[in-house]
């Protein structure tokens, strides 16, 4: 399997997994910022804690709907992306598609989140490795439906968005967008 088609698959996910720390710098987004989890608490914990919000839900669904969107445009106009793509872009609905992805990506990150709480593992604190490949996880699941890709595309998409993942988290950190370098 080409990794750059596997790449470009999920490219909406990994954009999605990184909207809500942009989102939570936006001053009018604010009035979203309420936990996902609306306070419930299960065996005395918070399911998800106060860092999974509506607002970071819907960036990231918004933010994978707009990239699907992107990417329908580029494969329109690109003979490379479209051999390199799995999917045909112009028979997919950048709405379905972008919000399974983002809203997979979101979904799988939250209840990894759930595990991290019941596992007393504290809010912000890397869970190795599964804050890497939750992200990416879900979204396979949310978009099983529409592509199905073989175990061994399963494994590469999530050793590929590992790395990707770790780069990125270090030049978020050099960026001072997040506390933590991995």
């Amino acid at each position: 399997m080409n990794i750059l088609a596997l790449i470009w698959l999920f490219l909406p996910a990994g954009i999605a997994n990184m909207a809500p720390i942009f989102a939570s710098k936006i001053p009018w987004l604010k009035t979203l910022d309420f936990p996902m989890d609306f306070y419930v608490q299960y065996r005395g914990k918070r399911l998800l804690g106060d860092h999974k919000t509506i607002r970071g839900l819907i960036s990231g669904i918004l933010l994978g709907i707009a990239t699907v969107y992107v990417q329908k445009q580029l494969f329109l106009s690109s003979e490379f992306i479209q051999t390199v793509s799995l999917l045909h872009y112009p028979t997919q609905s950048a709405l379905t598609l972008g919000t399974l992805l983002g809203a997979g990506a979101l979904i799988g990150d939250a209840v990894e989140s759930f595990f991290k709480r019941q596992l007393d593992i504290e809010s912000g604190k890397s869970w190795f490795p599964y804050d890497q490949i939750d992200y990416i996880v879900g979204a396979a699941i949310f978009i099983f439906p529409l592509i199905a890709l073989s175990i061994v595309e399963y494994t590469q998409t999530i050793l590929i968005f590992f790395i990707l993942h770790i780069l990125v988290t270090y030049v978020g950190f050099q960026l001072k967008l997040k506390k933590d370098p991995i």
